[in-house]
């Protein structure tokens, strides 16, 4: 019955087209859209939730046909089809355009060939409410548009920090596709208005400017999850991309069914996006709420595990105490998904970096990559790993696999650069670290990164300058203070390299400072008993930057010290000395 019946209200002829949506439901997909163990949960999911997408149970069913299936049973008859003559069309104007297509299968193939695309941004949908608090919204649902169609190994979808790069531009299609290299552009505009969510979405080729498709969703709040999986079906479809059933369903898979876990969810991952110790801690909040809405959703272990991570890879925590919350959240988005590859990333990145489990870890990246081939950070992280381990060659090839993926991304750009720094190829990575700062000038770490390229070339007068700019724009992070620190040392400046010294002392009292940092400036001044001294503390709180102990030419005065090779062997890292590259 219809929800007007179910509620006892008046009723008419839409009433019965909605009983009709009902039997047309259930003829595609063998099952009915509203069901329950009582009649009154029949009752309240009519009323209030919609039914799963019918391509999540019966993928030869056209985006039109399912169209026209939801036309009928929406909850307000005002939106539903207004007469049954007005449904009938639709249906013979359907059956007229799958006879069409089925007559000219061997042109509509020719054509395929000639115009199916292959790469594609979406850029950040507009948040066009008037409230600010709602921008999560809209950066959630690109997010989730970008991943579902991540999922396609034949489609290039740009990952989310190259298309945030354009949030808040007035951006020409075809100009994006020249500087992203891709096929397709999607743009659009979400609205929240009451409890109505109302999304523009545009997809233009980039080749000539032409829109491929143009839809507007007028929907329940509630609809969301429903909304963004009609999205990500109808742009394959209009991209002509052929998806095997397996990918269908990764494209639409759905980690919950709970419309506030996931808006928890979104704004967990809208804060973790921000980068800062108050935006993880915020996460987290977001993703805690998220999991006690939905015990059983994975994402919501994961962005916690990822929370933890960057809280410890910043040094906002003591590495022990996030990594050992870390672990638990990955492992138990795994118990739940063993093939959220999120999470096989997250669980390599423990491993690796700061459990010194190195085969486990390329086990976890290579998983990953098999599972999602598009997961730009996946990429990323393995040729760190690679890179941290001396196999230059294949961390190369991972990071630009990445590049390719996410060519904005500052810190791809930036990894790509430490790959020649590592390599002692200074040249190659001052020129990368100059392109990621041609991306965004103020960017601290580019600067860092090329004060530290100057130091190892003794041009020592030019390093400092980009470190004091590093530390400006950075507000005095300690991990750039402590490669300035180093540089005074190794350009003889050392009492300024003691005042560094004695400021990360003293912060160290207000909060998390690494050892390893202080390692690093003992080492520039030649002291080498406290280098060590403080390097066995960092290897005591398995510091994620201890994991670069091999690769850093900062400490190649102590490789000759049977201290240090001792140290490799307890990171799990052999301990032959890296030759510069010829």
């Amino acid at each position: 019955m219809s929800p007007e019946q179910a509620l006892g209200r008046e009723v008419d002829y839409r009433s019965d087209i909605f009983s009709l949506g009902v039997v047309l439901y259930e003829m595609a997909t063998g099952r009915l859209p509203f069901s329950g163990k009582t009649a009154t949960e029949i009752i309240d999911r009519i009323t209030h939730t919609q039914p799963e997408a019918v391509a999540r149970f019966n993928y030869s069913v056209s985006t039109e046909l399912e169209h026209i299936i939801r036309k009928c049973l929406e909850k307000d008859r005002e939106r539903r089809y207004q007469s049954a003559s007005e449904l009938l069309i639709d249906l013979k104007n359907l059956q007229r355009d799958s006879d069409a297509s089925a007559g000219t299968v061997a042109q509509s193939r020719r054509k395929r060939s000639r115009k199916s695309i292959n790469s594609l941004a979406v850029l950040p949908l507009v948040n066009a409410s008037t409230d600010p608090n709602m921008e999560y919204l809209s950066d959630g649902i690109t997010e989730s548009i970008i991943n579902g169609l991540a999922q396609l190994p034949r489609l290039r979808v740009m990952a989310r920090s190259t298309v945030f790069r354009y949030k808040g531009r007035e951006v020409d299609p075809q100009e994006v596709g020249r500087d992203l290299n891709v096929r397709a552009v999607l743009e659009g505009r979400v609205l929240q208005f009451e409890d109505r969510l109302i999304i523009k979405i545009e997809l233009v080729d980039t080749s000539d400017g032409a829109q491929l498709w143009g839809e507007q969703y007028n929907r329940s709040h509630s609809d969301i999850l429903a909304v963004q999986d009609e999205i990500a079906m109808k742009i394959s479809e209009k991209l002509k991309i052929e998806m095997t059933i397996h990918e269908r369903k990764r494209v639409i898979k759905r980690y919950t069914e709970n419309t506030e876990a996931y808006e928890a969810y979104l704004k967990g991952r809208y804060y973790w996006n921000k980068r800062t110790a108050e935006g993880f801690k915020k996460g987290i909040e977001y993703f805690q709420q998220a999991i006690e809405k939905d015990p059983r959703y994975a994402l919501a272990y994961a962005g916690l595990a990822d929370s933890y991570i960057m809280l410890a890879a910043y040094n906002f925590l003591p590495p022990i105490e996030a990594i050992s919350k870390a672990r638990a959240a990955a492992m138990k988005a795994l118990e739940i998904d063993g093939k959220l590859a999120e999470a096989h990333v997250s669980l390599a990145a423990i491993e690796g970096e700061n459990e010194w489990n190195w085969s486990v870890a390329e086990e976890e990246f290579k998983r990953a990559i098999k599972i999602n081939p598009n997961y730009a950070t996946a990429h990323q992280w393995y040729g760190e790993y690679l890179a941290v381990i001396g196999r230059f060659d294949e961390a190369l090839a991972e990071i630009k696999r990445a590049h390719q993926l996410d060519p904005l991304s500052l810190v791809i750009n930036i990894a790509l650069g430490d790959v020649f720094y590592y390599q002692r190829r200074y040249d190659e990575a001052i020129e990368q670290y100059g392109k990621t700062l041609e991306i965004d000038s103020n960017f601290a770490v580019a600067h860092s990164r090329i004060g530290s390229a100057y130091l190892q070339q003794a041009m020592y007068a030019e390093a400092i300058t980009e470190l004091e700019k590093a530390r400006e724009l950075s507000g005095g992070k300690p991990l750039i203070l402590a490669v300035l620190g180093y540089a005074f040392a190794v350009a003889n400046e050392k009492d300024k390299a003691r005042a560094v010294l004695d400021e990360l002392k003293e912060r160290s009292k207000r909060e998390y400072v690494s050892p390893y940092y202080l390692a690093m400036i003992y080492t520039g001044l030649d002291e080498k008993d406290q280098a060590f001294e403080y390097l066995e503390i960092a290897c005591e709180e398995h510091s994620s930057w201890l994991s670069h102990l091999k690769a850093d030419p900062k400490f190649d005065s102590l490789r000759s010290d049977q201290r240090f090779a001792d140290l490799l062997r307890r990171i799990g890292l052999p301990p032959e000395a890296i030759e510069p590259a010829r």
